[in-house]
């Protein structure tokens, strides 16, 4: 199917506000999972810690190792009025300059100043440059990080005036460890040690790949979007120990497992025409949309994502628009948690 033919009005569904989940699961792996067979469209409704009954030995998971950054900052300008920041990019440059999202009363001028404070540093800002989308360059004097005086960037679904202390674990897989993104790798919150040695135990693998989310996760699908048939670009690195075991998993006749439509991308973009994965850094733009071709993943683990989004139709494209939207509709009838801290989806 070619981009031009999708139309996004086929990828939306009606969703009670009561569904969004406002808080994690308890444990993590206490969570709800709908598990979809894609060549049948037959769904049944477990736990994530029931994950061994329906991987096997010889499969493996992938999983995105990457952090969520305290990328969200709160300042006052030198009239009092409040100023919120998202900060974008995952590193300064030289001049401790940053791409942001900016929002405050009254028009975003080039000049503008706040100053952000915590009980350890203080921290002055200046808007240098309204650029495109939305976004702004921000100049942060000293030679404290803005990160040490940021918060949990929680999705803007979650309806709480800002991020409490339990978030700073919560929106972090435990598999976090290398920093750069502005929103969590969703799927992964759901897995806890105890799950992961359990599947160890029953033969099953995992490895790491990262990809840093970035804001445009959260932006709405445009036509152009879809004309364009790319996505925001978005760092990603595939080390030689994945490419290994996932050719060794192949070789077998094991199935690979993504965790999350980001570890998916990474995947995708690093396929070679015969399934095979090559190792390799840099970013990728991949829109994986009804009519893509999967040709590493055999296996998705993911959430219940936003009508109309990417990531919607990226599970689309792998399971089915038809059998994937039931399945949202049964999970719905069965009042499931939605979006980033809730259940889990596992389409095999």
């Amino acid at each position: 199917m070619q981009s031009s033919l999708i139309q996004l009005a086929d990828y939306d569904y009606a969703l009670p506000p009561e569904s969004i989940a406002q808080t994690p699961a308890q444990p993590r792996d206490s969570a709800r999972l709908l598990v979809l067979t894609r060549d049948t469209g037959c769904h049944e409704h477990a736990q994530v810690r029931d994950l061994p009954r329906f991987l096997r030995a010889g499969d493996l998971l992938v999983v995105n190792a990457t952090r969520v950054l305290p990328a969200r900052l709160r300042g006052r300008k030198a009239t009092g009025g409040a100023v919120e920041a998202l900060l974008l990019d995952a590193a300064p440059d030289a001049a401790g300059r940053y791409r942001a999202l900016l929002r405050t009363n009254g028009r975003l001028r080039p000049g503008l100043k706040f100053r952000c404070e915590s009980a350890e540093a203080t921290l002055d800002a200046e808007l240098l440059e309204v650029l495109t989308g939305g976004e702004v360059l921000l100049s942060f004097a000293g030679a404290a990080s803005p990160f040490s005086l940021g918060e949990t960037p929680l999705p803007p679904y979650i309806r709480r005036p800002c991020a409490e202390v339990c978030d700073e674990l919560h929106y972090q897989t435990i598999f976090a460890r290398e920093a750069g993104s502005v929103a969590a790798p969703t799927a992964g919150l759901h897995f806890t040690h105890a799950l992961l040695e359990e599947l160890r135990r029953a033969g099953i693998a995992c490895v790491e790949v990262v990809l840093h989310v970035g804001y445009g996760t959260f932006k709405p699908l445009r036509d152009e979007d879809l004309a364009r048939g790319r996505l925001h670009s978005e760092p990603f690195w595939l080390p030689p120990a994945c490419a290994e075991a996932v050719h060794r998993t192949r070789a077998c006749g094991g199935r690979v497992v993504a965790v999350g439509t980001t570890t998916a991308r990474v995947l995708e973009s690093c396929a070679e025409a015969n399934g095979r994965v090559r190792a390799g850094h840099g970013t990728t733009d991949l829109f994986l949309r009804p009519g893509s071709c999967f040709r590493a993943v055999d296996a998705l683990l993911t959430n219940f994502h936003l009508p109309r989004s990417s990531l919607l139709l990226l599970a689309a494209a792998f399971a089915g628009r038809e059998f994937l939207l039931a399945a949202y509709r049964a999970a719905i009838e069965r009042d499931y948690r939605f979006y980033s801290y809730g259940d889990a989806m596992l389409i095999v």
